[in-house]
């Protein structure tokens, strides 16, 4: 999923880069708006660096406060900006998607693995007005969504395991799953088919199809995947309709990744 690692001296890094960030990603949807004490609580640090951190962040505007509270604001998309407009493989593969896109008339997107949520970094909308699937940016817990479990589904079974065992697994809909052993069988089944379909786990009457994206190597890079309301089409008509072109792209993308 991930760039070959490359090996870094610990002498040559900037702690301080690494805390600052650490600082900027302790905010989410359950705390838009942080103390000292608890960005502190959050990321390890003493209150007292907390605090100088986000006093740096108000700065350099990317954050502001009110004297107590802290909270980002919009130049933070910048940072995002940089990776989709710098990143290859998006632009890659967006002709491959707007492809599916316009033969299957739905919304396709692309997306990666990032730890143990899944990033969705392009996407080509369906000629509808109204259209189903996730915004590029959007970053969701990987057990929740159809790529997630594509992706993890190339890893070998320790390194699944390993996973499996630092995460956290949130219930959405009654239909949610609810721990590692059930997800572990879903994944290895994924494995077995090389594509996957997950219905109502992040919200109810979806249904989502995916296929995971490899390179020359077989690694994986990434994951195309759609999303339908349920009565749009069966299960069977998804992988009769849709499949082949996702299968296709797949196919046409291997040899230039």
């Amino acid at each position: 999923m991930d760039e070959t690692p490359f090996e870094i001296d610990r002498k040559d890094l900037i702690e301080g880069l690494g805390k600052g960030l650490r600082v900027i990603e302790a905010f989410d949807d359950d705390h838009p708006r942080l103390t000292p004490s608890e960005a502190a609580a959050s990321t390890g640090l003493s209150r007292t660096a907390a605090r100088r951190f986000l006093l740096s962040l108000v700065h350099f505007g990317y954050a502001a406060t009110d004297g107590k509270n802290f909270w980002l604001m919009p130049r933070v998309l910048r940072l995002g900006q940089s990776y989709l407009g710098a990143a290859r493989l998006p632009r890659l593969v967006h002709p491959f998607i707007q492809r599916i896109s316009m033969a299957s008339g739905e919304t396709v997107n692309f997306s990666v693995l990032d730890g143990h949520d899944v990033v969705y970094v392009a996407r080509s909308n369906s000629p509808r007005l109204i259209s189903i699937g996730f915004p590029m940016g959007a970053r969701l817990a990987a057990h929740l969504v159809t790529p997630g479990t594509v992706m993890l589904a190339t890893l070998p079974d320790d390194a699944l395991d390993a996973w499996l065992a630092n995460h956290e697994f949130t219930q959405f809909t009654a239909f949610g799953v609810q721990d590692k052993a059930q997800f572990r069988e879903i994944v290895l089944a994924a494995r077995a088919l090389d594509y996957w379909i997950t219905e109502q786990q992040l919200e109810l009457g979806l249904r989502g199809l995916s296929v995971a994206v490899k390179d020359r190597k077989g690694e994986c890079r990434g994951a195309i995947g759609i999303v339908l309301q349920m009565q749009t089409m069966t299960r069977e008509q998804m992988i009769e309709r849709l499949l082949p072109l996702l299968r296709d792209a797949v196919n046409m993308l291997r040899p230039l990744i």
